[in-house]
């Protein structure tokens, strides 16, 4: 069955014919032991309560002419079923990617800069985790000055090892933003096993 979120019913039923690849997206993906077993790689998006906010302010003040109150009173009314049934999923993830405030501007309350960290767990057979310079190893790495253009706050990158819900994982870590987007293919230059098959695809 379809969910609507227009009636707030079902639609009918529909039969889907799989191809190789098949994503499925949605708020439950993992909660269930019987679906998640079924999933050969499980992706989870982890944002920030602070960059949630933020972007929440920016689409419903801006966009949709809501007040600051009811928006802080619909996070809230929301926050103990996304413990309960959301925010758990992320354990059963083979990648986390997390969208957090950054650290390199104290005090920011704009949230248009950001931390992004890539959570990988160690030992599945679906992917080779993604490194920076030399895997295994924990680097941090400001590439700014004569290679980029890094107006403030600049960029920062971080990669190691760790554990995340007690299990191994490699963690790569970008703070910051780009100036121009073509310089990204020199940092990709530095990174191993990303699946593209060349740089800035």
């Amino acid at each position: 069955p379809i969910y609507n979120h227009v009636t707030g019913v079902f639609d009918p039923a529909e039969t889907i014919t799989p191809n190789e690849i098949l994503v499925l997206e949605g708020l439950h993906p993992f909660y269930d032991e019987r679906v998640r077993d079924l999933f050969d790689f499980k992706i989870y998006l982890d944002i920030a309560d602070e960059v949630k906010f933020a972007w929440k302010i920016q689409r419903d003040m801006a966009e949709r002419g809501h007040s600051l109150e009811s928006i802080k009173a619909s996070i809230e009314a929301r926050k103990p079923d996304f413990a309960a049934y959301v925010d758990i999923q992320k354990e059963f993830a083979d990648m986390v990617v997390q969208v957090l405030p950054t650290q390199l501007i104290p005090d920011d309350t704009e949230r248009k800069v950001l931390r992004v960290r890539l959570i990988m767990k160690e030992g599945n057979s679906s992917f080779d985790p993604t490194f920076l310079f030399d895997e295994g190893s924990t680097v941090s790495w400001i590439p700014c000055g004569r290679k980029l253009t890094c107006s403030f706050p600049g960029i920062k990158f971080f990669y190691g090892p760790d554990t995340w819900y007690g299990q191994e994982v490699s963690v790569l870590e970008m703070d910051g933003q780009f100036d121009k987007l073509e310089e990204i293919i020199y940092v990709e230059s530095h990174l191993s096993n990303t699946g593209a098959k060349f740089y800035g695809e």
